[in-house]
Order: C-alpha cells, then structure tokens, then sequence
C-alpha cells in the first residue's frame, strides 16, 4: 500500500510535469506572437506609406505639353527636381545624407521629422514627434512616422542609437549644437 505521502508526492510531480509543458508552449506561442507582430506592422506601415506616396503622387502629376508640340497626344508628366543630378517622376523621393545637403530637399514631412529632432536636446520616440508635427497622436500615425524615421535613418539623416529613440545623425544649420545641449 501506497502511503499519503508518496501519493501526494506523484500527483505534485505530474502537475509540476503539466506546468512545465504548458509554460514551454506559453513561451512558444509568444515567441510566434512577436514574429507575427513584427509582420502585421510592417505591412502596416508598408500600406499606409503606398497610401500616402498614391495621394502625393496624384496631385503632383501635372501635364505640360512637350516643346515644339501641341496636342493632348504629347503630354508628359511634369518632372521636379529634387537634387541637382537627379529628377523624379511622381515618387517621393528621400535622398542619402552627404555633406553639404540641407533638409530642404526633403519631402515636407520628412523635413519636419528632420527638424524636430534636430530642435530636440536629446532622442526622440515616433510618439513624441508625431504631435509636433501636426498629426494625430493615434496609432496608425506613430506607426506610419515610425516607418519614415526608419528610412531617414537608413538615408544617414537621422541615427537610432537605442531602439525607437531617434536622433541627430550630424550637424543640421540651425539647429542647437551637441555642446549646447550638456
């Protein structure tokens, strides 16, 4: 015969043994969660970034005729210039960071993201930005600044130093000194 104590001891075990298995499933799962987080997101902002590039994109499409022709058949988009060698065709364009380059060439939204930051003393969040900039503070907006911080930092414009806080990459005209800000 089995005595109390042992029996206690075997069912403890068996539930010890459930609550391990169920906590490497819980662990499981929420390393899968994340992974598929991290995707919802970036199809997110992917989504909301065509969106805005299709409306900016409509409206700056203007038809001018081609010299020396006249008709509704020689119609071409209009190009804008946005750096001196380089011309677009009804894109936003955000052009690598060198030397010498102002933030005026930069899509106005861009520009004020680039501004703000520079104007801050320290990293910022796309939640502390997104206000500043005129927009709503919702999620679909902090996701969709989010998603241009991440291209102003993979341009040079802007550096990530700690994930999700954003700062100066170099010295912007205008802006407050390093030296100022200690």
């Amino acid at each position: 015969m089995v005595s109390l104590i042992e029996e206690l001891e075997a069912r403890e075990s068996a539930a010890r043994g459930r609550v391990e298995e169920l906590e490497a499933r819980i662990a499981d799962l929420a390393s899968q969660l994340e992974g598929e987080r991290e995707v919802w997101s970036r199809l997110r902002i992917a989504r909301e970034t065509v969106a805005e590039v299709i409306a900016d994109t409509s409206g700056r499409e203007a038809a001018e005729p081609v010299a020396g022709n006249s008709g509704p058949e020689t119609l071409t988009p209009q190009r804008e210039p946005v750096e001196p060698e380089v011309l677009v065709v009804g894109a936003i364009m955000v052009p690598h960071w060198r030397e010498g380059l102002s933030a005026d060439v930069l899509p106005d939204v861009y520009r004020d993201i680039v501004e703000v930051v520079a104007d801050s003393s320290g990293p910022m969040q796309a939640k502390q930005i997104v206000p500043r900039i005129g927009l709503p503070a919702v999620a679909g907006k902090i996701e969709g600044t989010r998603g241009k911080l991440k291209r102003l930092v993979q341009r040079g414009w802007l550096v990530e130093d700690q994930p999700g806080r954003f700062g100066r990459a170099h010295p912007m005209p205008g802006a407050k000194s390093a030296n100022s800000q200690k």
